[in-house]
């Protein structure tokens, strides 16, 4: 009877915790608060999540339990959802940590790769410590997690590191709660965990005793070095030795796109660079992507980043890396690993196969990459930093959306394709996959979805795509016959992922701006006024249609584009500087027979044109590279208004004329003024002009709300124009900074929209 009535006198709570709480600590944090609370129970990965059951007669200790578990969760943890619920007391015994339970739907979030922790790098640099110069040291807290997962629970036998078996002293941190490698999946030592290789550019294994010492001596010689990191491989060379960078940059092929640079430390950065406390924030944070910063000069080889005046660094992320910069170049060029177009490469046999002819050596580990995942790219813009490519680091961290649904897949757009699943109130967004029309990126972007698909255990109900006829991911879903498909307009997508973003269900107004998406009328969109909400949109205006000579080909000569807008202004071409040594008389021709020359809205189209009528950038060899360049050129808004026009189109609606623009573009162009002037102007005569338009959307509507997305996005100087013109005026902004601007973040929008139709209220775009 006395036992009976001291279990009475207990309180018994199951707990269970959703989110990204497997692989980060959280097992090992919840067992220390239970102790030093001397409470009893367990703590158990499900396929739910983390199911913590906590019992003890003092209800203020069990409260504050459920309140740290929340305030003084791992750094790497992300809650999204805490259930308390009581249950039946059990006999008192001890506090225990059992094993993952393997059943049921899986609904915890996996965590992306994080950056060495500062623990870790002690250790690593201790030479009193077992792990000194160990180069894949990792715990809970650091180290690889996505890349390396097959399946979850998250437990070494579902990772790349099951062939490799604990020694004693690892499987003893391994053991025990109290140790904060306590079931860190990918823990190893020199002992029993992976291996470095260094192998010539022919792939034999070269006897050099110290790998990494043999690869920083090439690298000192001026030689290019593949290095296998945690989501792919890096092409490395001394970014200092301007030799080494051109030879780099001829090898891979790549005449002038900007190069990644990883630096020692944040003082070196600082040397090259201007950053704000956000910025070294970004670079010092457990996602530690690149960050685009504004450069202090040519304090480096222009070649690293020609046409461009910010510069791409991130600090060493992984172990190997540490060493790297604490032995070696101060600045490192980390290039991604691949050929043309491609995505990164991650196998042994691969990377001999695709590079050989670029390195000259390659440093190798024995541990598997199961899921490539490039680095993240972000840039610093009005006020937050803004991500341009989201990939390592962040993805497969979930977006919270405003309300929940059914589960929903969708499979984005073609260049920057990524994927999305949605799965209650979590959206999850694939690494960044690259552009479908290459072969090995279709491949990885296959890879993915099924990736995604099973380890969340996401059975969709719908799928969603673009309206494009001809994109691959298009096709795809297209073929997936099991599955209900819809199709949805681009530039809606675009509004609807930024609206999700920011957790906003309310209808607002849309300028959504990028190079090139299909249209309902089966014409080209790029610079778009939407009014309306995830579920329907009204175009109110649009940018004046020009002809583009050779279609998406004319893109990669930014003259021919040129040449459309001046022949739709102009009813010819004239002479202009630009085309003295071209040849317009066949671009004319086709323009006056309209062979290949579909009509455009696009407001990226209207950047290339300007960046090829200032003589900037007559072809380009990146994408971007044209309206890149326009806006380096003009670096500020310091400039005069073009002429402008709103001019009515009928049923409420409104064209933004350009032609205004383009004919006091060639009158300065005639009387000499210069590009960087000519820039000025143009950015000033868009940024008013949209102002101009969203009023009058707004008196049309009554809305004061306004999404600014798509890939035009990116320059700073329009959004950032924009943006405080329009808070000027008291709107209220909604943009993007978990979810990119451009096509990395429209699957989001195309998922948010999904659920809209299956709940019967989608009207698409009229």
């Amino acid at each position: 009877m006395d036992r009976m009535a001291a279990v009475e006198t207990q309180k018994r709570l199951r707990i269970l915790v959703s989110g990204v709480v497997q692989g980060v600590g959280f097992r090992p944090f919840v067992y220390r608060l239970a102790k030093e609370a001397e409470l009893d129970g367990f703590i158990r990965n499900t396929s739910s999540g983390v199911c913590i059951e906590i019992q003890g007669k003092d209800p203020a200790k069990l409260s504050s339990f459920q309140v740290a578990l929340r305030e003084n969760a791992p750094p790497l943890a992300r809650i999204s959802s805490v259930e308390a619920a009581e249950i039946p007391p059990l006999e008192r015994g001890d506090f225990s940590i059992l094993d993952s339970e393997k059943d049921g739907a899986v609904q915890t979030m996996v965590s992306p790769d994080f950056c060495i922790c500062e623990d870790c790098k002690r250790e690593l640099l201790d030479s009193a410590d077992r792990r000194y110069g160990y180069p894949f040291i990792n715990c809970t807290n650091c180290g690889p997690r996505y890349t390396i997962i097959e399946r979850i629970p998250y437990d070494r036998p579902g990772t790349s590191m099951k062939h490799f078996r604990m020694c004693g002293d690892c499987q003893a941190e391994y053991d025990e709660p109290m140790n904060r490698r306590f079931h860190a999946q990918p823990n190893a030592c020199s002992e029993c965990g992976p291996a470095l290789a260094f192998l010539d550019c022919s792939g034999k294994k070269v006897d050099c005793g110290e790998p990494l010492e043999h690869a920083l001596d090439m690298i000192r010689q001026g030689m290019i070095v593949a290095v296998k990191g945690i989501g792919g491989f890096h092409l490395a060379v001394d970014a200092l030795d301007d030799r080494a960078v051109f030879r780099l940059r001829k090898k891979k092929k790549r005449d002038e796109k900007p190069f990644a640079l990883m630096a020692r430390d944040m003082m070196t950065i600082e040397r090259y660079c201007h950053i704000n406390e956000d910025e070294k924030s970004a670079l010092l944070s457990p996602e530690a992507p690149i960050v685009l910063l504004e450069k202090r000069g040519e304090m480096l080889p222009v070649s690293i980043a020609p046409g461009n005046d910010r510069l791409g660094f991130m600090l060493p992320y992984s172990p190997l890396h540490v060493l790297m910069m604490e032995k070696g170049p101060e600045v490192l060029v980390m290039t991604s690993a691949n050929r043309s177009d491609e995505p990164v490469i991650i196998d042994d046999d691969e990377a001999v196969a695709c590079l050989g002819g670029i390195a000259d050596g390659y440093l190798m580990h024995n541990r598997p990459i199961y899921l490539r995942c490039d680095d993240s790219v972000t840039m610093h813009m009005h006020g937050k930093l803004r991500q341009i490519r989201r990939a390592r680091g962040y993805a497969p961290a979930p977006v919270p959306l405003a309300s929940g649904g059914p589960q929903v897949m969708s499979v984005g757009a073609e260049i920057k394709n990524t994927v999305c699943i949605l799965k209650e109130k979590e959206a999850i967004l694939s690494q960044h996959i690259g552009d479908l029309k290459n072969y090995e990126a279709y491949s990885h972007f296959l890879k993915v979805g099924s990736h995604l698909r099973h380890i969340f255990q996401v059975v969709p109900e719908l799928l969603v795509c673009d309206m494009h006829p001809s994109y691959l991911s298009v096709r795809w879903a297209q073929e997936q016959k099991e599955s209900v498909l819809l199709q949805v307009q681009h530039h809606h997508a675009h509004m609807a992922s930024c609206m999700a973003e920011n957790r906003f269900e309310e209808p607002c107004i849309g300028v959504l701006l990028d190079g090139t998406g299909f249209g309902t009328d089966g014409t080209v969109w790029g610079g778009e006024i939407l009014i309306g909400n995830l579920s329907e949109a009204f175009r109110f205006a649009w940018f004046e249609p020009v002809p583009l000579p050779g279609g998406d080909a004319a893109v990669q000569e930014p003259w021919k584009v040129a040449a459309g807008y001046l022949y739709h202004c102009f009813g010819n071409i004239p002479d202009i500087p630009f085309l003295r040594d071209k040849a317009p008389a066949g671009i004319t021709q086709i323009l006056e027979k309209g062979i290949n020359s579909p009509f455009t809205s696009s407001c990226g189209r209207l950047f290339d044109a300007v960046a090829g009528m200032t003589d900037l950038r007559a072809a380009v060899s990146y994408e971007g590279q044209a309206a890149i360049e326009l806006m380096h050129a003009a670096g500020s808004l310091e400039g005069r208004p073009y002429s402008r026009d709103l001019i009515p189109a009928g049923n409420d609606r409104w064209m933004l004329a350009v032609s205004p623009l383009v004919q006091d573009v060639v009158d300065d162009l005639l009387s000499g003024v210069d590009a960087a002037s000519i820039s000025r102007n143009v950015h000033v005569t868009l940024v008013e002009m949209l102002v101009d338009i969203v009023g009058k959307a707004s008196d049309f509507s009554g809305l004061r709300n306004v999404v600014l997305s798509g890939g035009v996005f990116q320059n700073n100087l329009l959004f950032e124009g924009l943006a405080s013109r329009l808070e000027d005026k008291a709107f209220t902004v909604l943009s993007h900074e978990r979810v990119p601007c451009n096509d990395g973040g429209i699957c989001l929008g195309q998922a948010v929209i999904g659920r809209e139709y299956l709940k019967g209220t989608y009207k698409g775009v009229t």
